[in-house]
């Protein structure tokens, strides 16, 4: 008997075991509340229900997402839209309900719930009814079939009605043929469990590919929107305050003119107005040429300037950069101006006595990876506030994503991740 076709078949039973509660269980009960909780949504209960309800089917469908992964490497892509957020009572959890309601995953889970309860369950069942009719039917070999045929008459074994010995022996071969099927489809019946699965609640290539395409329209919007306002921004500064220094100083200059022969004394005061005038205009064209991309940025790139922003922070952070050397100029300012505003967020809400900030490049995957962490008081949200939702979008062209962690009484994680490729 091949060893490993027998381990193979065992784990296949137990995997089978644990998912019949998952089936049967979970998936029926959740699809029953997802039912009832729509249905109350014209009446106003399923508004504040529903949400509850699908990030629990959400929660089983990435569960059954990873045991796919971990027990067969088949990778089922979910494809979620970004949930609403900003605005917090009735008008957002009504918002979060439409959003969550608009989305094509979610009915596609729940339309998948059903199924996987009713065939889901059939698949998880036969790997362990074979192994099962195996050991019952050397069980019943053993002599047990002659008190359970005497009590209530002819005992059934699949096919086999069991009344004599000779029905006996017959029934245990029937049954070491069960246990030598089992070695060959309890696998893959369970793997094909998993594949029904992805088939049913994964992303294809091409709805991957529109959903992309749609996102990245999306993302296009902002960041047209967002370099609109930036250039607003940078026009207002310079407005209202080097151009207006700069005017100031050509009139102090002007008045010079007009004193330098009658009021020397006069003159030189106006004249050292000037001077400071021009150093504060110098400032603040710094200032704003740093808003725009950080010098030490352009000229010694993301590593030692993300070091740089930090020493500049109000709270200690202690920073470690593993860099392949420079990455394309976009994404080290973006991953800049998103570290500066985690940062930021974290000495001024937070609490924190210290923050931590790792920026590694995974070489294998071509992705830029920055990890903050700070000690503060946690119970951060998405959805609370329009600061991480605007590092969201400034993010999207790049097709990067942030992720949060903060539980209340901390700490905070937010782990930022860039597709790119090191700068040649």
């Amino acid at each position: 008997m091949d060893r490993r076709r027998l381990r193979e078949a065992l784990l296949a039973s137990a995997q089978g075991l644990l998912l019949i509660p998952l089936t049967i269980g979970v998936s029926t009960l959740l699809f029953v509340l997802f039912t009832v909780s729509v249905a109350l949504i014209p009446i106003g209960v399923g508004v504040l229900t529903t949400p509850l309800v699908v990030d629990a089917v959400r929660a089983h469908a990435n569960l059954r997402r990873r045991l796919a992964a971990d027990w067969f490497g088949i990778t089922i892509t979910a494809g979620y839209r970004s949930p609403a957020g900003g605005r917090g009572g009735i008008a957002g959890q009504v918002e979060r309900c439409m959003v969550m309601l608009r989305d094509q995953t979610t009915w596609r889970e729940a339309g998948w719930l059903l199924v996987d309860a009713v065939a889901g369950l059939v698949l998880a069942l036969i790997p362990f009814t074979l192994q099962g009719y195996a050991v019952w039917g050397l069980v019943l070999l053993a002599g047990v079939w002659v008190p359970i045929v005497n009590a209530g008459g002819t005992l059934w074994f699949a096919f086999v009605p069991v009344s004599s010995w000779f029905t006996a022996v017959l029934a245990a071969v029937v049954g070491l043929g069960f246990g030598v099927l089992a070695q060959y489809v309890g696998r893959p019946v369970i793997r094909g469990q998993a594949l029904m699965t992805r088939a049913l609640i994964g992303l294809s290539e091409r709805q991957l590919l529109a959903q992309r395409v749609e996102r990245l329209a999306e993302t296009r919007h902002d960041a047209v929107d967002g370099a609109a306002a930036e250039l607003r921004r940078i026009e207002r500064d310079l407005h209202d305050g080097a151009q207006a220094r700069l005017v100031a100083m050509g009139m102090s200059l002007g008045t010079v003119e007009a004193l330098i022969e009658r009021d020397p004394e006069q003159a030189k005061q106006l004249l050292a107005q000037a001077r400071a005038s021009s150093a504060e205009a110098l400032t603040e064209l710094r200032d704003l040429v740093r808003g725009i991309h950080p010098p030490v940025l352009a000229e010694r790139g993301l590593g030692d300037a993300a070091k740089a922003l930090a020493l500049r922070m109000q709270l200690p952070v202690e920073v470690d950069v593993e860099l392949p050397g420079r990455l394309d100029e976009s994404v080290e300012s973006a991953a800049y101006f998103a570290i500066s505003e985690v940062l930021t967020n974290a000495a001024k809400h937070s609490g924190a006595s210290n923050a931590w900030l790792d920026i590694y490049y995974s070489g294998r995957e071509r992705t830029l990876r920055i990890a903050i962490t700070d000690n503060g008081r946690g119970g951060a949200d998405l959805d609370a506030g329009t600061g991480l939702r605007g590092l969201e979008r400034r993010l999207g062209p790049f097709d990067g994503t942030l992720a949060l962690s903060s539980p209340a009484g901390g700490p905070t994680l937010v782990t930022i991740e860039i597709p790119c490729a090191p700068h040649d």
